[in-house]
């Protein structure tokens, strides 16, 4: 029924290629599916087969919705040097999707009455040298802070310097760059917000930054492939490596040890394990939640930030879909999520290039449509 299902609009070779890939697929299709869901499933898997073979992706991808895995498969190569291939616990550079996490942990702390959004940063972080700047313009890049990647650019060239959040933070208290916006003005993307966010949870928590996440989500939720760069043993744990567009290795640097605004490593799997958990509300109220979904730079019409969150089409609530892309060296990440159908779609990549943030394509194989659903950020 399947096959007699599938045959209306593919071609022979495409048919003969399905037949193939449902008796020895191991990972990417759920047998409980029903025909519908089946068939979506392989078409998932030839756009990114295609993808695959036209040098255009590495990675690993998951698609899931209402609580069901649809789709979920690894395309290349973990690592050159041994020609090992990507698996189910192959660890990604989450690069800018980390700042879901480090936005969700703060509201953690909020929930729990030990963080106020509107109070002012330096409250809490004493000597912090800008005024005017709340916890909420950190969350929502409204803060008009100087981006530390940039202003740190000395201290990060230096080879085999480690950074770490409170020597970022140390620099901003001795040197104050200035500013490129007043707090508040409008939005404007900076990793620096994150970073101070990671130290606020430090500071609140009474934990360093990464054993908070530990003991608070990664454990508690199962996400058994997920750690940040201080625990990671490069020697040990399956990392996925980091490559260019022709195959060469791209290089940490000292800002790789800064955390909150990136270097949470995980699994498809995993985040889909974290998207569940917010669907289901077991880390943060629904109310909470809605607060982080929310548009807060009005100067934004199509596309807007939350807590967190990039959004699209927020002002239709079967459209709305809430977002983190992600770009670090050599990974691409993308975690999109569309609220109204508990969809989760997430694929990590360990090669630069951008067919990670083709996801506008897995949405028209689930709509059945072909206009473009989403625009591509790089992070």
């Amino acid at each position: 029924m399947l096959f007699t299902v599938l045959s209306c609009g593919n071609s022979e070779s495409d048919v003969k290629r399905l037949i193939k890939y449902i008796k020895l697929s191991k990972a990417s299709l759920n047998f409980n599916l029903n025909t519908y869901q089946k068939h979506v499933a392989f078409q998932l898997d030839t756009l990114f087969y295609k993808l695959n073979k036209q040098g255009g992706f590495n990675g690993s991808i998951i698609v899931g919705k209402a609580g069901t895995v649809l789709y979920k498969k690894h395309f290349g190569i973990k690592d050159k040097m041994d020609n090992s291939l990507l698996n189910d616990s192959s660890m990604f550079q989450l690069a800018s999707v980390s700042k879901v996490i480090t936005a969700t942990s703060v509201l953690m702390l909020y929930e729990r009455g030990q963080v106020e959004l509107d109070k002012e940063i330096n409250f809490y972080l004493k000597d912090f040298p800008y005024e005017n700047i709340t916890v909420k313009e950190l969350l929502n890049h409204r803060s008009g802070l100087p981006n530390y990647i940039y202003t740190m650019n000395d201290a990060i060239g230096i080879p085999n310097n480690q950074l770490n959040n409170q020597k970022m933070f140390d620099f901003l208290v001795t040197n104050k760059p200035k500013p490129y916006l007043k707090p508040n003005y409008r939005f404007n993307y900076c990793n620096t917000n994150y970073a101070l966010l990671a130290l606020l949870v430090e500071k609140i928590s009474g934990k360093p930054f990464n054993e908070f996440l530990r003991d608070e989500l990664f454990l508690p939720l199962g996400m058994k492939n997920t750690k940040t760069i201080k625990d990671i043993d490069f020697s040990k744990d399956n990392i996925a490596k980091a490559y260019d567009l022709k195959w060469k290795d791209v290089a940490m640097d000292a800002s790789d040890y800064v955390l909150g605004d990136k270097s949470v490593y995980s699994t498809c799997y995993d985040l889909f394990l974290f998207s569940e958990a917010l669907y289901q509300n077991k880390i943060i109220t629904p109310q909470t939640q809605t607060m982080a979904y929310l548009p807060y730079s009005k100067e934004n019409k199509k596309n807007n930030y939350g807590y967190g969150w990039r959004m699209n089409e927020f002002k239709d609530s079967i459209k709305k879909e809430v977002f983190h892309n992600g770009w670090w060296h050599g990974y691409r990440t993308a975690f999109h999520r569309r609220l109204h159908d508990t969809l989760t779609i997430v694929v990590l990549s360990n090669q630069l290039n951008k067919a990670a943030y083709h996801t506008y394509k897995v949405y028209q194989i689930l709509d059945q449509t072909t206009g473009e659903i989403t625009e591509e950020y790089d992070e």
